[in-house]
């Protein structure tokens, strides 16, 4: 009887609780004449400023529209944890100015992303050094669907042994669901000899045609998607 009277005291606070799976991620894009000064500045920045609890991922984007820029992520944490961070301080905010952001032409993008565990074939913080990420935009109304066709691709994810992590947007513009693929072993994993074509692996699961089916159902739900490769730095990042 003591031991159910405590579980219900906590009952409260278990109910609140909130989930570390938020990250914030932001985009910069060096001035093309300055890229040497800004890694200089940024890497000095992150040492001094975000090597707390506040700890910074940078990605160097290697393809797409946006390579040669760089991704910041931080997380995973709790809506309440950024909310209530707060100011860094003014001495974080006068050294990002004079010494990061005076040699990039400005942040390009920033978002918010709930990881989803329940379709991701990887926990949240096993990171890899490569990553493709892959950006889906559902069509107006066609989120369920979009979610239907990552649950499908889960499991061809899962009996091919790839590391997938699935994120969809929060209060960031358009509706989104990413999907990055950790590149464990390297870029070999993107080689046809690595891992049969997507399609045949799908359809080895699913039935034969069933990959033509996913296709007419990924017309009807897709808006546009796009991919972009990633290398990790290391030596921009918090230690």
């Amino acid at each position: 009887m003591k031991k159910l009277f405590i579980l219900l005291l906590l009952f409260p606070f278990l109910s609140f609780s909130q989930s570390k799976n938020v990250v914030n991620s932001f985009k910069l894009i060096a001035k093309p004449d300055k890229s040497i000064e800004f890694e200089k500045g940024f890497a000095a920045h992150v040492k001094k400023y975000h090597n707390g609890p506040w700890k910074w991922r940078v990605y160097e984007i290697h393809t797409g529209p946006d390579a040669g820029a760089y991704l910041v992520t931080e997380g995973p944490y709790t809506w309440d944890e950024f909310d209530t961070r707060g100011s860094l301080g003014a001495a974080h905010t006068e050294d990002w100015n004079k010494n990061v952001e005076a040699y990039t032409t400005g942040v390009s993008f920033t978002s918010y992303n709930i990881f989803d565990v329940k379709n991701s074939t990887v926990k949240m913080t096993d990171y890899s050094d490569k990553i493709v990420i892959n950006h889906i935009n559902p069509k107006p109304g066609m989120v369920k669907g979009v979610n239907s066709l990552i649950e499908k691709m889960k499991r061809v994810w899962e009996i091919s042994n790839e590391s997938v992590a699935v994120y969809t947007a929060a209060v960031s513009g358009e509706p989104e669901v990413t999907y990055v693929t950790r590149l464990k072993a390297g870029l070999k994993e993107l080689d046809e000899s690595y891992r049969k074509p997507f399609s045949e692996r799908y359809n080895e699961i699913y039935g034969e045609g069933a990959w033509d089916t996913f296709l007419a159902d990924y017309a009807k739900y897709v808006e546009k998607r796009s991919s972009e490769l990633l290398y990790f730095r290391a030596d921009l990042s918090s230690k």
